[in-house]
């Protein structure tokens, strides 16, 4: 995860970004950055941020 920006409002700008522009959801956004999603939505809640699948964005 050290590509991922590390302040939390940065961090859910830019993977919003990401899931808005090229990816239909979470799982795909992990495997193609060779992510573990469990270790991504670990980072995500330690910092008050969570994944909506229906809405396909962190927030």
């Amino acid at each position: 995860m050290d590509e991922f920006p590390k302040d939390p409002a940065i961090l859910m700008s830019y993977l919003n970004m990401k899931l808005r522009d090229f990816y239909i959801n979470l799982d795909d956004l992990c495997a193609d950055m060779g992510i573990d999603r469990r270790e991504l939505e670990d980072y995500l809640a330690a910092n008050n941020l969570e994944y909506n699948a229906s809405l396909n964005k962190v927030w």
